[in-house]
């Protein structure tokens, strides 16, 4: 079953005169619980097509269904729905609020969705336990190492039992042992039911996906069986 549809989609910005066509007519489907890694240099668009994905920028043309809601003309206050309540990011960044505790990162989009303060608690330590942080939620970011952090945001991105992860490139800080780390990790998530989708420049990443979508000047150059595709890899 095809958990995000994308038809014809484009994304142009400026006017005219000086017209760049960040996304130029992508056809793709991701079916749920696959894992894609959409690569290609900077500037080829992968950026803007998992922004696109996530609702966090709106295409200039085409079709593009998620989690069986087309967001064509979707208003904005049902796309900020969709995100707080099913799709989760995490981003090279991480955007982690250094005045709160991981535990209070994690929960915060659940107070946002209107769970109670406790029962979101409760549920960020449960997120928290899920990618290895265990006993650290009392812990503020700055107390924590880099590759602890990015859990925290990815603990962040799936709490509330988040159905589409988008990560963009979330091992760019990280040196290699700790991307790799952080790698298994999106692997293990995917293969408990979560979709994800990877923006990433780096090769390595590639292995971990079902299929690895590579961009080239907003299109879609290729489409290749990762290392980690069902039929190679035994769940």
């Amino acid at each position: 079953m095809a958990g995000i549809r994308i038809s014809g989609v484009r994304r142009t910005y400026g006017d005219s005169g000086s017209k760049v066509h960040a996304v130029n007519g992508v056809d793709l489907e991701i079916a749920d619980g696959e894992f894609i890694a959409l690569m290609g240099a900077s500037g080829s668009g992968k950026t803007t097509l998992l922004n696109l994905i996530g609702g966090l920028d709106r295409p200039t043309a085409g079709r593009l269904e998620v989690l069986g809601t087309d967001l064509t003309g979707l208003p904005e206050e049902q796309l900020a729905a969709l995100r707080l309540t099913s799709v989760g990011f995490v981003f090279q960044e991480l955007n982690l609020l250094p005045e709160l505790t991981l535990r209070e990162n994690v929960a915060l989009p659940l107070e946002g969705a209107g769970v109670p303060r406790v029962e979101a608690v409760r549920r960020a330590e449960e997120a928290l336990g899920r990618v290895g942080l265990a006993g650290l939620g009392p812990r503020f970011p700055d107390e924590v190492s880099g590759g602890q952090q990015q859990r925290a945001a990815i603990a962040r991105a799936v709490v509330g039992e988040r159905r589409l992860l988008l990560a963009d490139e979330p091992t760019g800080a990280l040196d290699s042992a700790t991307g790799t780390q952080v790698m298994q990790l999106l692997r293990e998530l995917c293969d408990s039911g979560v979709t994800v989708v990877v923006s990433t420049h780096n090769p390595a990443n590639a292995q971990y996906a079902d299929r690895v979508v590579r961009m080239r000047d907003g299109r879609i150059d290729g489409i290749t069986t990762g290392a980690s595709s069902t039929a190679g890899r035994s769940r």
